[in-house]
């Protein structure tokens, strides 16, 4: 059996409020063509379908065609909500897809997913735990063990879910797990909504420990493989969503596994997305401009930082938005300017002067309007007024 492991699409999910629908839908044109070309059985997608609870009616439409298209031909597929999905609206759908070879699992359950592979002929077992919020765990589990159990660490929560999901595995069976959670020691980005808080949603390896054959781990945004029992692999996110993932490169898994056999497991990288990139430019406007007119990274999203010796106009900030419409950010740095600002300097310079410098650092450059330092100087004056009238009246 062949298997695509993918996750985190985040549909609907923007960059500063620029739109990244055309390059989910260039990744879904990218996945429905691998499925094809490798002739994939199953296509487990690791949770976060969308970005919100509430998502664009462009994001579901999305999801809906590609899953219609992912399982043409006669191939399975099996989602899970993340912790971004709202798990009824992502099972939804399911009384008119179940047929269609198109599996649904918003809400943790004791019942495990099995499919028919029409190609091979081979039935999968999957464990599928979608996000497990402590919540969600508890309602679960409440009927099952007493309260005192119930306070058990929520890593032994899932892996006692787990466990019980991987019972129905077999020796003639190909034996899978999924589940979207965060997993000790794996490597985070700032994309994620975070779902551990001090420890308490870090699930251990060996909770996931019930005999898969391969486990597809959803919620971390790296592609990475977890230490652990038995092959245990987050596919990634199929997009870099913030900065943070700049130079990752995306992929999705391939997994080709027989009943009782080790899987073998292969990288497939992407190149639907728009790459997320950070200059540093050491010698100002300048190299800016010339790195621009070489056309450096023109299809990317940009976060700039330039180290300045004069202050950015508000004309300098357009200039380079309208030479290049991926620059995202900013970020102007002026060496020696915290010697300049010191305590000794800032008690000699006057305020007028000290707000211009202020508003400059926090804008990226500009210049306040003369209306708008007036307006400061106003607040200011009548501040001090203020403190004079209680000095007297004390």
């Amino acid at each position: 059996m062949r298997i695509l492991h993918t996750g985190d699409w985040h549909l609907g999910r923007t960059l500063e409020g620029r739109s990244r629908l055309n390059e989910q839908e260039k990744f879904l044109d990218e996945l429905v063509r691998l499925a094809r070309d490798t002739q994939a059985d199953l296509i487990m997608m690791a949770g976060d379908v969308y970005d919100s609870v509430n998502p664009p009616a462009a994001a579901e439409m999305m999801f809906y065609e590609a899953a219609a298209r992912l399982t043409e031909d006669g191939r399975k597929l099996v989602a899970i909500a993340g912790n971004h999905d709202q798990p009824e609206r992502v099972a939804s759908v399911t009384p008119l897809v179940t047929q269609s070879g198109i599996r649904l699992v918003g809400l943790p359950t004791a019942i495990p997913v099995r499919v028919e592979a029409a190609r091979t002929g081979e039935t999968a077992v999957i464990a599928a735990l979608p996000y497990p919020s402590e919540a969600r765990l508890g309602e679960l589990l409440a009927g099952q063990v007493d309260e005192g159990e119930l306070r058990l660490a929520y890593s032994e929560r899932v892996g006692r879910l787990m466990r019980q999901l991987g019972k129905s595995f077999g020796k003639d069976t190909v034996n899978l797990a999924m589940s979207h959670i965060y997993v000790l020691g794996g490597v985070e980005c700032d994309s994620e909504r975070p779902i551990q808080i001090g420890g308490a949603y870090t699930v251990d390896p060996s909770a996931l420990d019930i005999g898969a054959q391969y486990t597809a781990l959803g919620h971390l945004h790296r592609a990475q493989a977890v230490k652990g029992k038995g092959m245990i692999r987050y596919s990634g996110s199929p997009l870099a969503y913030s900065f943070s993932e700049a130079g990752q490169a995306k992929s999705v898994m391939l997994v080709e596994v027989s009943p009782g056999g080790e899987p073998a497991a292969q990288e497939i990288y992407l190149s639907s997305g728009r790459p997320l990139v950070r200059w540093s430019c050491t010698g100002g406007l300048e190299e800016v401009h010339r790195w621009l007119d070489e056309g450096r990274d023109a299809e990317a999203f940009i976060d700039l930082e330039i180290r300045l010796t004069e202050a950015m106009s508000l004309g300098d900030i357009q200039t380079l938005r309208k030479a290049h419409e991926g620059i995202v950010h900013i970020r102007p740095v002026y060496p020696g300017r915290e010697l300049e600002q010191s305590a000794a300097g800032r008690s000699q310079m006057p305020v007028q002067e000290l707000f211009r410098k202020f508003y400059q650092r926090q804008s990226g450059g500009a210049e306040p309007e003369a209306e708008l330092v007036d307006l400061f100087m106003h607040l200011v004056a009548e501040d001090e007024s203020e403190s004079q009238t209680e000095g007297v009246e004390a």
